[in-house]
């Protein structure tokens, strides 16, 4: 009989130790991958390394930029801060400022004349002028033209020149209400009429419709999203228009 020969007991393997450095380099690695998918989109280095279709691609996923605002902008938003933080001025004589935006003479200034008269101290006159000096023959117009500059119909001049008017109403400290107005309209209620109407109303007056046609939804622009949706475009006159003469004055625009 040959001789058993006793076989050693199986050797017991070692624990193996987890790798850690090797997962710590491989989640190092994935993070840089997400990290240049994510942010450096707009770096020319990290779409050298990834794709420019890459770059493209997540780019659309993400957030536009904010806009960059221009000096004009930001000067005009500190000075609204400013002016909305200002508590409001109890005028102890509120006055109203007739704007009027005319190319020349005012036609109706006679009939005007009737409307302001006796009223001296609760309004105030400005006028911008876009073609010529106007000739006056009302006492209450002489010398109130301010600094004018080209209007063009539907242009942003039109814009500009309301903001001049604005401008220099709001220096009488006591001008409570604004009224934009052209050479074509014409007063239909009595001066104490409309000035109880305004000073006693805690809202603004905008003419804004919605008009279908070419002159109206035809005008809108796919340019002006996301800001401005078509459902909410609006068509509005320049000037203040009220057919059922609720304010007491009818404005026909130019």
């Amino acid at each position: 009989m040959k001789e058993t020969h006793t076989l050693p007991p199986p050797r017991l393997r070692a624990k193996v130790k987890k790798p850690t450095w090797i997962i710590i380099l491989v989640s190092f690695v994935c993070v840089f991958l997400v990290f240049a998918y994510v942010y450096p989109l707009q770096n020319s280095g990290a779409c050298y390394i990834i794709s420019s279709s890459s770059c493209n691609t997540i780019s659309s996923w993400l957030p536009p930029p904010a806009r960059e605002y221009s000096d004009d902008e930001i000067a005009s938003r500190v000075v609204i801060k400013n002016i909305l933080n200002i508590p409001s001025i109890q005028s102890k004589n509120p006055k109203i400022a007739f704007m009027f935006m005319s190319p020349g003479s005012l036609p109706f200034e006679k009939l005007w004349e009737k409307f302001f008269e006796g009223h001296e101290g609760r309004f105030s006159v400005h006028i911008h002028a876009s073609r010529e000096k106007p000739v006056h023959s009302s006492r209450y117009f002489i010398n109130r033209e301010i600094r004018s500059g080209k209007v063009d119909w539907g242009k942003i001049s039109m814009v500009d020149a309301e903001k001049r008017l604005l401008a220099n109403a709001l220096k009488d400290p006591d001008n409570r209400h604004f009224v934009l107005l052209s050479d074509s309209c014409v007063p239909l209620r009595d001066f104490d009429y409309v000035y109880n109407y305004l000073i006693f109303t805690n809202v603004s007056f905008i003419d804004s419709f919605e008009d279908p046609g070419p002159h109206g939804s035809g005008r809108y622009s796919e340019h002006m999203l996301p800001e401005v949706e078509k459902k909410f475009f609006r068509k509005g006159a320049q000037l203040y228009f009220y057919p059922e003469v609720p304010m007491g004055w009818v404005g026909l625009t130019h």
